[in-house]
């Protein structure tokens, strides 16, 4: 056998090959050892504040005691309760269980050492369609339940009957057989000529609500669109009225049909006009996918980032959060959605309770479905559809994400990863800052750093972004951003009276959005008043020249004694300052209080001669003041929506009894929004800029001075001191001992102030 050698030349290659590689692995591990470390998460300082375990009083339910529950009211045999997704409408099913708030009194007392500890309880809602209505539980305690009360006449005066109820995933499935079998089986030619609909393609259909026009009704007209992205905004002009106010699905019928603008009492009539030409044929066409939120661009680069240079500033443990100076509890309910408690800064209680209430939609159209259509989401559950949040893009990449629970129209409690996230947040603009160009130059300012509480809820096409932002200034805001897709309609005759066009054959429908939300400030404590301020000119003679007046601003003050007098409407002048003020006095004498600064682009409300107004009554104030109650817990209900004519709660009977609203225990419903009037830019996706309101809340007279002057985010610096790390940590940056490496802190700007020497 011939031995085979390599080539010198290869040889002396290969060699080189071998110490290139050595001598640049060597450099490459000196270039990146040189570098900084990443940024650590741990805190570089200590919390001011403590976590505290007994503000899990307000903690939403574990998985474990959802289940305990669960099995406590199922041995409950003479209560005969299923928990089968698709336990029929006749039977009794177990559809909610959620936490039951303790009276507020209790929990005061617990959480400041004067009080022991309420009993944890929660609230079971049953559908009970053996007795025709609905029942409310109060179950407890909730470590080893042995006890349960019916307390649906305590909370709402009524019995609630079982019309009035949510539409669950059982009678859903009832809903889908039906068309199956009673309208597209029956239209099998209109529906393949017109609409495509075949072995491999369907309709998707959308309900709209109220489901009929009086007290027991339960028919819903069901407009059906295409199978495509953003299904919502691809109607097809077909749509059905259902009558299933029985309790057995073999008595539902179809009670009218609409087809091209067309109505029809019978699937067998609009068949009829159909095979006879007697109606204007839609003809199924290829439709683009107008609806799809795939980007028409691929990504090229990451947009700005924010991340923690020192560690974040806040701290989340169990159901409490602190930061800063804050400190709250929080939680979700799966019907209203997210609320904080015991809201304190600087160690002062502030708000014993910041809620989301309500989110209702009033839409024009002139087909039949969205015709009568009004929206009052917390009947299907605001928190409900909080699903988990995309990192980067509904949060920042580096936020605090918290799991939840929840049990509504489930057999099960269902987790949902990271549907809260909390993060600080660089609001973009400064908090203050005052630039000394006449005399004693200097800069002083701060960024405008806040912790943000957020969760997103996907309510069918809407979603809603919803944020408690807490300022360092002591302020605190509330607010919602709307997005998702528009609702539409199908293109007719008069059609554009009630919107834009916004695609072929589609109308984008006129529609209110009114969000209302509940504030508990308790100002020093929970006695408490209310008052307004405002301005008006007066005429005024000039000190110095009798003869001459001006017309120069004043202040009015007003302190409102009734809950009537403080229910301010929408359509009527309001004062600009609102204040909740307590009777304790700052160092100038003026009385502590919170300011509530209400932004808001609502449309009208709808007028109180509607029937259905008295579930949404909450609208017509811009803000409502009323003396708390632990039974007037909530401004709208579960039964608001499919019980709307006569609604379990009606808000405004918060307000008729008329009691004094001084020096008591003070509520503020707030109701904030906009009108929205779609508009091509609403294909595919409406955006949340400028679609959205809010409350803040603001300290007025309640520190002797700006509190965030403490804070350790001030800047100052004057000429000379640019580069001192002393009072400007923005100096520091560039030494700092992590990545991103940053560009050294320079600044001239005092090259440019007034120089009045100059002028001498």
């Amino acid at each position: 056998m011939v031995e085979r050698t390599m080539n010198p030349l290869a040889k002396w290659a290969l060699v080189l090959f071998v110490l290139f590689s050595i001598i640049l692995n060597i450099v490459l591990i000196g270039f990146h050892s040189s570098r900084a470390p990443k940024c650590s998460r741990q805190r570089l300082h200590p919390l001011r504040g403590r976590h505290d375990n007994r503000t899990l009083v307000f903690a939403d339910l574990t998985r474990e005691e959802y289940e305990k529950v669960q099995k406590y009211m199922l041995k409950q045999k003479d209560l005969a309760i299923s928990t089968n997704q698709i336990t029929k409408p006749s039977e009794n099913f177990l559809f909610l269980i959620d936490l039951s708030l303790p009276k507020k009194a209790e929990v005061l007392a617990y959480l400041d050492g004067k009080g022991t500890k309420p009993a944890r309880e929660a609230t079971v809602v049953v559908f009970h369609g053996t007795e025709n209505c609905i029942r409310e539980y109060v179950v407890g305690p909730l470590d080893n339940p042995t006890y349960h009360r019916d307390v649906t006449k305590e909370r709402y005066k009524m019995d609630v009957p079982i019309s009035a109820r949510t539409v669950t995933v059982g009678e859903y499935v009832l809903f889908f057989n039906f068309f199956q079998t009673e309208v597209f089986f029956k239209l099998e030619k209109l529906v393949r000529e017109s609409f495509g609909v075949g072995p491999d393609k369907a309709l998707n259909a959308f309900e709209q609500m109220p489901r009929g026009v009086r007290t027991g009704d339960r028919k819903t007209w069901v407009s059906f669109f295409r199978d495509m992205s953003g299904m919502y905004i691809h109607p097809v002009g077909f749509e059905v009225l259902l009558n299933h106010e029985s309790l057995n699905a073999s008595q539902w019928r179809v009670e009218k049909l609409f087809y091209n603008g067309k109505y029809f009492s019978t699937v067998e009539d609009l068949k009829r006009a159909y095979d006879n030409g007697l109606v204007k044929k839609i003809v199924v066409k290829d439709t683009p996918d107008y609806g799809s939120l795939k980007p028409r661009n691929k990504p090229l680069q990451i947009g700005p980032q924010q991340f923690y240079a020192e560690g974040a500033r806040y701290s989340v443990e169990n159901n409490h959060v602190l930061y800063l100076d804050w400190s709250f509890a929080f939680g979700l309910s799966a019907l209203t959605g997210m609320r904080v408690f015991d809201v304190r800064f600087k160690g002062e209680r502030i708000a014993y309770e910041l809620s989301v209430q309500e989110a209702m939609s009033v839409y024009g159209s002139v087909t039949p479905g969205m015709i009568i259509t009004k929206f009052l989401d917390s009947s299907i559950g605001i928190g409900r559809f909080a699903h988990e949040l995309v990192r980067g893009i509904d949060c920042p990449y580096e936020a605090t994400f918290v799991d939840t629970y929840r049990y509504i129209d489930v057999p099960v409690p269902v987790r949902f990863r990271n549907s809260i996230c909390i993060f600080e947040h660089n609001m973009g603009q400064p908090l203050r800052r005052h630039f000394a160009d006449f005399v004693h130059h200097s800069f002083g300012g701060m960024a405008n750093s806040a912790l943000v509480f957020r969760t997103i809820t996907a309510i069918g096409n809407y979603d809603y972004m919803w944020d408690f932002i807490f300022y360092q200034s002591g302020s605190v805001e509330a607010k919602v951003h709307a997005t998702g897709y528009i609702s539409s309609s199908y293109l007719t005759d008069g059609s554009k009276i009630h919107g834009h066009q916004v695609a072929e054959n589609v109308l984008g429908n006129i529609h209110t959005h009114f969000v209302n939300f509940k504030v508990d400030l308790d100002v020093l404590g929970v006695k408490n008043v209310f008052q307004t301020k405002d301005m008006e000119y007066v005429n005024v003679s000039l000190p110095w020249m009798p003869d001459h007046h001006a017309m120069i601003p004043k202040l009015v003050e007003k302190q409102l004694k009734t809950e009537k007098e403080a229910a301010l409407r929408y359509d009527t002048k309001t004062a600009r300052y609102l204040h909740i003020a307590s009777n304790k006095t700052n160092r100038w004498g003026h009385q502590r209080s919170y300011r509530l600064q209400v932004y808001s682009f609502a449309g009208d409300h709808l007028p109180e001669s509607e029937a259905e107004e008295k579930a949404m009554s909450w609208a017509r104030y811009k803000v409502a003041i009323t003396k708390h109650k632990d039974l007037e817990q909530t401004s709208s209900s579960l039964y608001s929506q499919n019980g709307i004519w006569t609604p379990a709660v009606d808000f405004s009977k918060y307000i008729e009894d008329n009691e004094s609203i001084e020096d008591e225990d003070l509520v503020a419903w707030v109701t904030t929004g906009f009108l929205h009037i779609p508009h091509a830019e609403d294909i595919p996706n409406t955006v949340t800029v400028g679609n959205g309101g809010g409350v803040l809340l603001r300290p007025h007279n309640f520190f002797d001075e700006d509190p965030s002057i403490h804070s350790a985010d001030g800047v100052y610096f004057r000429p000379g001191s640019e580069s001192s790390c002393e009072y400007n940590r923005m100096a520091c940056l560039s030494q700092d001992t992590c990545s991103p490496v940053w560009e050294p802190f320079t600044y001239n700007g005092f090259e440019g102030v007034m120089k009045f020497y100059d002028w001498a």
